[in-house]
């Protein structure tokens, strides 16, 4: 057992400030010490997330300025400095965390939700927390070889759930606005890329009228989650993985009772969860499961912040991926 204290005190760095809606300010702060049974982590890179695009946009559920590094949550990077009772890290292992300012020079988190990186993985960018994330709506799902699955919403999540439901045996739908996604999910084996005018009719005939087992809603519109309604077979799973965050949501209720569905929101809470879906997709990762490294599409330096936001939002046709490194 040791108890470590930090390494290096009083360090310096540049942390963004989303100060107002499509306002971001860079800063220069000291970043304090770790507190006990924490780390500190010098950032190497964090993804950025569709789910952070309202809070650029201003929606009116937002409030201005944002805490500094906030809502970087993809954070991976450098332990640096431990706090007292921290005894499975070391000070130079590379990591990925659960925390919520990584788009700074430096960031914090428990180290009970800290993971190591495995050495054959250097040298490649690991935001690890989105890729857990698929790993826990994969789980969830429960998909099985030989199940019908449509997957709506071909981003970087819904490529993922794709590499995975295909790994499982199952026949993949992939349904998608955009033609570049279609071909990312024809390249990962889905036996069926689909633009999403069509996915309903296509979708129907495939199935002799059906419907799917299992459909992964990962869009997060309106009009997925009818789609995706659309879709399920009597007795099958919806799965909700868009990030639904715009106001209230109609649902077919006659339908879902009618077919009898299981509704499923697959979103976690519980950092623990979280944590375990991370160390699914790091193993995952080294067995070849996953390979998320073609859909890093767009990087950015943290002072370019901005232009990955609008890039982002805009969504144009052969992104998927926005990292901001550091």
């Amino acid at each position: 057992m040791r108890a470590a204290a930090t390494a290096i005190t009083g360090v310096r760095g540049r942390v963004a400030v989303i100060a107002a809606p499509g306002k971001i300010e860079l800063r220069e702060v000291e970043f304090r010490e770790p507190v006990a049974g924490e780390v500190r982590v010098r950032i190497e890179g964090c993804g950025l997330c569709a789910s952070t695009v309202p809070v650029w946009e201003g929606k009116p559920w937002f409030e201005y300025p944002l805490e500094p590094g906030a809502p970087g949550h993809e954070a991976w990077g450098y332990v640096d400095a431990l706090g007292e009772n921290v005894r499975e890290l070391r000070i130079g292992d590379r990591v990925a965390m659960l925390s919520s300012h990584g788009f700074a020079a430096y960031d914090f988190a428990a180290d009970s939700q800290v993971v190591q990186l495995p050495r054959e993985l250097n040298g490649k960018p690991m935001p690890a927390e989105a890729l857990g994330c698929a790993v826990n709506i994969f789980r969830r799902s429960a998909i099985r070889a030989g199940q019908t699955v449509a997957i709506i919403g071909i981003g970087f999540l819904g490529t993922l759930l794709t590499q995975l439901a295909v790994n499982a045996g199952a026949r993949v739908f992939a349904v998608s606005r955009r033609h570049s996604s279609l071909k990312l999910a024809d390249r990962f084996g889905a036996s069926l890329a689909v633009e999403t005018s069509r996915a309903r009719e296509t979708v129907k005939l495939l199935t002799q009228y059906r419907g799917c087992d299992c459909v992964i809603e990962a869009a997060g519109t309106q009009a997925s989650l009818d789609l995706a309604t659309e879709l399920t077979s009597e007795r099958g799973r919806l799965v909700i993985a868009g990030y639904h965050q715009d106001g209230p949501r109609t649902v077919d209720m006659q339908t879902w009772n009618w077919r009898g569905l299981d509704v499923i929101n697959a979103h976690e809470r519980d950092p623990r969860v979280y944590i375990e879906g991370m160390r699914g997709a790091i193993a995952a990762m080294q067995s070849g499961v996953l390979d998320p490294l073609p859909l890093y599409t767009h990087t950015f330096a943290l002072d370019e912040l901005a232009r990955a936001f609008q890039t982002i939002a805009e969504s144009p046709e052969g992104f998927v991926k926005a990292l901001i490194t550091l």
